[in-house]
């Protein structure tokens, strides 16, 4: 039996411990996992989850729910892929958050929903910052030019949480450094109250540094990913 409470533990106490004023929160990154080590996972205290692909996560923690109904009220799944107009009805009931809304029409579609179906959803706006054409998500100049409208972009079940960000595909941890940079005087110049969604595994430590609220690590908790397994 693997130790995923352990190794998350150890992570959000750390954590803790070099940033006690503002503790960035530990999402753990579940996706292509079976349902066997969500369960396990589960068990061993996890309540925030993260999940890519919508159907995938509607089978697991349904049967969660089913296996453990207090998790219905006591555990957060967290929506890290990109948001998709055709797929986004499905998000309501499953997701807490949802942190790939990457442009307004998405967003205008999603906030249509969710006076709909009436279910609680909070967003975080994704944006591209390294500029590369195989990332969804909005850029600098166009979410400062909007400073003064965005705010309306919200409603009583649709509530906007703030930005989430990614480093370069390369993984250049010099060129992360500038993006979560930018991305957080973004958030601290025009957007203050907001918070941020940046790090996975491989550049968390750096994104907590300097100042992200969530951060998406998967395989420092759950191990490798099988990508063979990956779908959307």
């Amino acid at each position: 039996m693997s130790d995923y409470g352990s190794l998350y533990f150890s992570i959000q106490n750390s954590l803790k411990d070099l940033y006690p004023k503002r503790s960035p929160l530990v999402i753990a990154v579940s996706k292509t996992k079976p349902y066997e080590v969500l369960r396990e996972a589960y068990l061993q205290g996890i309540r925030e989850f993260g999940e890519n692909y919508i159907p995938e996560a509607i089978s697991k923690f349904t049967k969660l729910k089913e296996e453990f109904p207090e998790s219905a009220s006591t555990v957060h799944v967290h929506h890290i892929g990109p948001v998709q107009s055709g797929t986004l009805r499905k998000l309501f009931g499953v997701f807490s958050h949802t942190h790939g809304v990457g442009s307004i029409s998405t967003l205008k579609e999603l906030l249509k929903r969710a006076e709909k179906e009436k279910t609680l959803i909070r967003y975080f706006i994704q944006t591209n910052l390294t500029e590369e054409n195989t990332k969804h998500g909005m850029g600098f100049e166009t979410l400062r030019t909007m400073k003064e409208t965005l705010s309306s972009y919200q409603n009583e079940f649709c509530i906007w949480e703030g930005f989430m960000g990614m480093g370069p595909s390369t993984g250049d941890l010099a060129k992360t450094r500038e993006v979560f940079s930018l991305l957080a005087e973004l958030r601290d110049t025009y957007f203050p109250e907001k918070k941020l969604s940046m790090g996975m595994s491989g550049d968390y430590e750096l994104a907590a540094e300097l100042g992200s609220d969530y951060l998406r690590i998967g395989s420092k908790i759950f191990g490798e990913r099988d990508y063979a397994k990956e779908s959307v």
